[in-house]
């Protein structure tokens, strides 16, 4: 009888333990997301759009998407993935520089002729070699690049604008780091770090005098309530990066990373279009709302931009010859 008992409490315990490790496996993977975007950016748009690609998928994966840094602070992301505390992020080319200094040239003013020139740079060999490096050095993977617009000036009252010298005392929003200040000095501006969330108030207190944002995202946080002006300095054609922390994606099964990619790369892409598209209107529709848009001749702010960067303390660590390869590609 004893050895019967002990017979079923074994068999019972097998498959309770077979139950359990059952259940693990196929409970899925936590995916949280975290971006400065707005709600209704194009970025916020696609990373929803990702999130509904996993969401129809089999993939065993959960993507939760939090928006307007409301789960961790601009700028606080990338080392959130560095330290486990989170999975996925949208990191920028200055977020990487400041890591990897070599690779600030990608946050140099004027850098990008157009749209189809970056994709021509992050999508062939030179992105290749900077995704990877990117993982080797930080510990993070690029899945995809995403446009997040060219970058242009607004004020929360008009002036006349020509070059960097009109601009010389504004106090300007942008976000915190060197190489932002950086590209500041060839704006001919007295720079602000601010984050996005406050910006907002920021203008409609007269804290800074302006910010400088894609006009998407400008369009996406109201901006336009509180600014009478755009000047289009066209400044910087900028990219941003689904990034997932290394250790988390050496986790996910080979099919798990192959659904994953795949939703970023189309979500990406969907992203592009929608913002290019809204790129291609949305002057018309602040004209509409009273604003005045501005386009100048860039030559004086392409002038400065060579002025700020030659000598620079933070050019000396650039990669020279990485840099000539992506302004001729």
């Amino acid at each position: 009888m004893t050895t019967r008992r002990g017979i079923i409490k074994g068999a019972l315990a097998g498959a309770l333990i077979g139950y359990a490790g059952r259940s693990a496996a196929q409970a899925p993977v936590q995916i949280r997301i975290s971006t400065a975007a707005p709600p209704s950016d194009f970025l916020a748009k696609a990373l929803d759009a990702l999130k509904a690609e996993i969401d129809g998928s089999s993939a065993g994966l959960n993507v939760s998407v939090h928006t307007a840094s409301t789960l961790f602070k601009q700028g606080t992301e990338v080392q959130a993935l560095q330290r486990g505390n989170l999975e996925m992020s949208t990191m920028t080319t200055f977020e990487v520089a400041q890591q990897m200094p070599e690779l600030g040239f990608f946050n140099r003013g004027y850098l990008f002729k157009d749209h189809a020139h970056l994709r021509r740079v992050f999508d062939g060999p030179m992105g290749e070699e900077y995704r990877k490096v990117v993982s080797e050095k930080m510990g993070i993977e690029i899945l995809a690049t995403h446009y997040l617009g060219t970058r242009q000036v607004s004020l929360r009252t008009k002036r006349n604008v020509k070059g960097p010298a009109d601009l010389a005392g504004t106090k300007l929003r942008m976000p915190a780091g060197p190489e932002w200040l950086l590209l500041g000095r060839t704006l001919g501006v007295s720079p602000l770090p601010l984050g996005m969330p406050e910006v907002y108030l920021a203008l409609k207190t007269g804290t800074v005098d302006g910010q400088e944002n894609p006009l998407s995202i400008f369009n996406a946080a109201k901006l336009y309530e509180v600014s009478e002006q755009v000047v289009l300095t066209s400044h910087m054609l900028q990219p941003v990066f689904f990034a997932i922390a290394k250790p988390v994606w050496a986790k996910l099964s080979a099919a798990q990373q192959t659904a994953l990619q795949a939703a970023a790369r189309k979500a990406a892409k969907a992203g592009d279009d929608g913002r290019l598209a809204d790129e291609a209107s949305i002057i018309d529709a602040l004209k509409g709302r009273g604003l005045s848009v501005d386009a100048i001749d860039l030559a004086l702010f392409r002038e400065g931009a060579d002025k700020a960067y030659s000598g620079a303390d933070a050019t000396k660590a650039w990669d020279m010859a990485w840099l000539k390869r992506v302004t001729e590609a």
